[in-house]
């Protein structure tokens, strides 16, 4: 007879398979479905969001939960019995207070409204999507009602925070994140004034999308992805997806004119995926299966596009590819040169395509407006003003139009309110990580420049990935790094990289 741990684990396993179907519809939604297809698929992700949600929130999944308890007492806090049912507890505890037919309106709502977004950013309209924002950002402060008295929420952003970055509050993330703007903020200036000239003109051109096509796959076979468990597809704003450990979907866009939009996104999405690939096959098919939080798979994203992709050695490898692949584009660009344009610190409209000092400023002003959203401070319709408002405080650049301001992100049309402090916070969790990886790994240079990347990612493995969803991000923190979330290695990583390209 099977234990009540056993029956857990199988229920479990449906409620990750339809999780997982849902990601695959989400993915060819984004990538391969024809337009006409939006309404119904919208009815159909909808319908499993409902059923997961059902089956997840069910009385028997809380029997279970407490009868598997009682037989895993004498198990240790980190054993994978212990943590399926603590982990579990708290997702049916949070789902619980959420109507299944709310959960079901808000992933049809999303569905739709992504449609929505890509027509009216494509016109530059933000009038065109107000009504489907509206929607969106109704059904969030429903959402977040359902939430009142749970503990550890006070601020009404809490709810849709915890749902990318379980445990941390609003006012952590926005002291975490405060405290980084203000440095990068008095980091650019120094660069302003710094008056050295950094020449990025190889990484603009015309590059055959052909050829660019071509460098993608050959980036990523080279990362330390397993060959047979990813594919690349184009689309309209990147994203990765784990259909299961081995079966990742890597999405990238291109720009004729500029190479970094290719490069450096399809080397973030693939870092998601390198995470998600490697995840132990005894957490498969659970809620164990995952990265702790965002925070934790942003890390991984931003370490391996920044820390590996824009480093010295790994560009040094690179560049005899991009000279085959471009010819005249990178013909008198030498290593250095190429290192110095890939980390030129300049202010720019697009979030996906700043470099990685500013990037982090765009997150400030996502993050200041969704929580003027949620205070009820900002009105919707005003959202436009608001946002060019604080571009010009944060950037020192004016937005020419909608579609290079407030509908360049996919988020809020997907409903992911609380999803953009994650990168930020992902960028400090990758600088207190490589502080650690540099320390054991004393030839990780070396290793990079001759292109052998397996060494880094086995260490993640050992330090990061094998935990996969066991420990709240709080306490996984603290085991990879030794210490709580902390911006100070990551701005002193980034004054070091600005000082030898610009010498401040």
């Amino acid at each position: 007879m099977k234990s009540h741990l056993d029956r857990l684990r199988a229920l479990l396993a449906e409620i990750s398979d339809l999780g997982r179907a849902r990601a695959l519809l989400a993915w060819d939604e984004r990538t391969q479905m024809p337009r006409a297809g939006a309404e119904s698929r919208a009815e159909l992700v909808a319908t499993i969001a409902r059923v997961r949600h059902e089956r997840l929130t069910s009385d028997e999944v809380g029997e279970l939960l407490e009868r598997a308890g009682e037989e895993i007492t004498a198990f240790p806090y980190d054993s994978l019995e212990a943590s399926l049912v603590r982990v579990t507890r708290r997702e049916w505890e949070k789902a619980r207070r959420v109507p299944a037919e709310l959960r079901a309106e808000m992933t049809r709502t999303a569905s739709i409204a992504e449609h929505a977004w890509a027509k009216a950013r494509e016109e530059s309209d933000f009038r065109a999507f107000l009504p489907h924002l509206e929607r969106n950002v109704e059904l969030r402060r429903r959402y977040a009602g359902c939430f009142e008295g749970f503990e550890g929420f006070e601020h009404p952003y809490d709810p849709l925070l915890d749902d990318f970055e379980p445990g941390m509050t609003t006012p952590e993330i926005a002291a975490i994140l405060g405290a980084l703007r203000e440095g990068v903020r008095r980091l650019v200036a120094a660069v302003a004034d710094g008056g050295i000239a950094v020449d990025d003109s190889c990484l603009y051109g015309r590059f055959p999308l052909d050829a660019q096509e071509q460098l993608a796959r050959r980036v990523i076979a080279e990362l330390p992805l397993e060959r047979d468990a990813w594919r690349l597809d184009p689309t309209v704003h990147p994203f990765a997806t784990a259909v299961s450990p081995a079966d990742i979907r890597i999405t990238t866009r291109f720009d004729e004119g500029y190479l970094g939009t290719l490069l450096w996104t399809v080397i973030h999405e693939a870092g998601h995926g390198i995470y998600e690939n490697g995840m132990p096959r005894e957490l498969w098919r659970s809620p164990l299966a995952s990265p702790s939080s965002l925070g934790f798979h942003e890390s991984q994203s931003r370490l391996w596009e920044n820390w590996v992709g824009r480093s010295r050695p790994y560009l040094e490898h690179l560049l005899p590819r991009l000279r085959e692949l471009f010819g005249e584009a990178f013909a008198a660009a030498d290593p250095e040169a190429l290192y110095r344009a890939a980390n030129k610190v300049e202010p720019s409209l697009i979030r996906v395509e700043a470099d990685p000092v500013t990037y982090n400023l765009h997150i400030a002003l996502r993050l200041e407006l969704e929580l003027r959203i949620f205070d009820g401070g900002l009105e919707l319709a005003d959202l436009p003003e608001a946002w060019n408002a604080l571009t010009s405080e944060y950037l020192g650049i004016d937005v020419p139009d909608d579609a290079r301001g407030v509908l360049q992100d996919v988020h809020w049309a997907a409903g992911a309110f609380g999803y953009f402090p994650t990168y930020s916070l992902g960028n400090v969790i990758a600088g207190q990580i490589w502080d650690a990886a540099l320390a054991d790994l004393p030839e990780l240079d070396d290793q990079m420049g001759r292109g052998e990347l397996e060494p880094l990612r086995d260490w993640l493995r050992e330090r990061l990935y094998r935990h996969g969803n066991k420990f709240m991000p709080r306490e996984l923190v603290e085991r990879v790094v030794g210490g709580p979330v902390d911006p100070g290695p990551y701005l002193r990583q980034l004054s070091e990289r600005a000082h030898e390209v610009y010498g401040i």
